[in-house]
């Protein structure tokens, strides 16, 4: 009997591609990464054994996560399409090393995933998986099975009695880890429709919230975020805290009709407190001790990097130079940002560092002003010289 280890989550899809595959003649080995989605270890193992698997690996992978895949992403400002921090699509290449690493352990010639045969994810696990082991073969049950809905899979679940969780009533699909969460499927396919209350996870309504701003002040050393309010955190335990307190006002939510890399569009919503508050610190503190033509080049990096992430290219060559590039970048990104929180909204109010390109006597137009005028006129003169007719 082959063996295959499958990417498993205790969802719907992977619960049900668990037991499909054991009817197809597979040995199932199910790998479950822990990556500060909330769920309960114990009881996704109990799911998994009792969908059929031989043996379940659950590997605590948060700390690897946000130390090796989400600071480098934070330092290179990745935001996808400039609404989607990423949160999904970084876990996807760490899940797939491990995937290849339990591989090689079983010494089975098969791996799997859950993912849906018109999504991203099945491009980032499989290029992912690829690059990492060229010889391990792919199975991607979701592209080939009989079922054509979430319905249909739904039916298949109770039909054998699987532990899943999803009804038709709230059939959506969620994936969450520390960075953020991302939903989609249901009701969110009707663009006319606001999304319900119900479908988000980690945060308040920010119009129930009616009392007053939180203000956060937020220090970083050469890139990476060291304390809030003066105190010290791990970096996992700081955005646990940011994640509470931006949940709290709303803070990192967005509805998207994003580009997937098929060629398709697609009706996203997303939650990820922490990593909007830490992305708009971090590039306002980058805005402040960045020279000019610095700054405006790094912007197209972020987007290429973006791009890469969302694509499934993490392990490719571009963006392991892109790192190093980004980690000179970050040199002087040293300082403390204030923000204020208040109904959905992150806004920068105050910023300091000791490598401030920001010079008061240049900017005033108070009396303290230094700025020799009457080089203006020449510094015009000559930018403007090769557009004249």
């Amino acid at each position: 009997m082959s063996k295959v280890i499958l990417a498993y989550s205790g969802g719907l899809d992977t619960t049900c591609a668990l037991h499909w595959l054991k009817q197809q003649g597979y040995s199932v080995v199910c790998f479950m990464a822990d990556l500060g989605q909330g769920h309960d270890a114990a009881i996704v193992k109990e799911k998994a054994l009792a969908a059929g698997a031989l043996k379940v690996y659950v590997k605590d992978l948060r700390e690897e996560f946000i130390q090796d895949f989400v600071l480098p992403s934070l330092k290179a400002n990745a935001i996808y399409e400039g609404k989607y921090l990423l949160a999904t699509a970084l876990g996807r290449p760490l899940i797939a090393k491990h995937l290849v690493d339990i591989a090689h352990r079983e010494k089975a010639k098969f791996v799997a995933h859950g993912s849906t045969g018109k999504g991203n994810d099945q491009v980032r696990f499989e290029v992912s998986v690829k690059i990492l082991d060229p010889q391990l073969e792919i199975i991607a049950p979701v592209r080939i099975w009989q079922f054509k809905s979430r319905e249909e899979e739904i039916e298949y679940a109770k039909k054998y009695n699987l532990p899943v969780d999803v009804t038709k009533k709230k059939p959506y699909s969620i994936d969450e880890n520390l960075w953020g969460v991302s939903i989609e499927a249901g009701i969110l396919e009707n663009l006319s429709v606001e999304p319900p209350e119900s479908a988000y996870q980690i945060t308040k309504n920010p119009s129930a919230h009616a009392g007053f701003p939180r203000y956060l002040d937020i220090y970083f050393q050469k890139g990476v975020p060291k304390k809030i309010d003066a105190r010290a955190y791990k970096l996992i335990d700081l955005i646990k805290e940011l994640n509470n307190l931006g949940g709290l006002y709303g803070i990192g939510r967005t509805d998207v009709v994003e580009n997937r890399l098929v060629g398709i569009k697609s009706r996203e919503i997303y939650e990820a407190p922490a990593a909007t508050i830490l992305y708009s610190a971090h590039k306002d503190l980058e805005g402040l001790v960045s020279d000019r033509m610095m700054q405006h080049f790094k912007e197209m990096i972020s987007l290429k990097y973006s791009e890469l992430v969302y694509d499934g290219l993490w392990y490719s060559p571009l963006k392991e130079a892109l790192d190093k590039f980004v980690d000179a970048t970050q040199k002087n990104v040293t300082g403390s940002i204030k923000v204020k929180l208040f109904k959905g909204s992150c806004t920068v109010v105050a910023r300091k560092s000791s490598f401030s390109l920001y010079k008061k006597e240049m900017a005033t137009y108070g009396k303290e002003d230094k700025f020799d005028k009457k080089l203006a006129k020449g510094f015009i003169e000559i930018w403007g010289m090769p557009y004249r007719k």
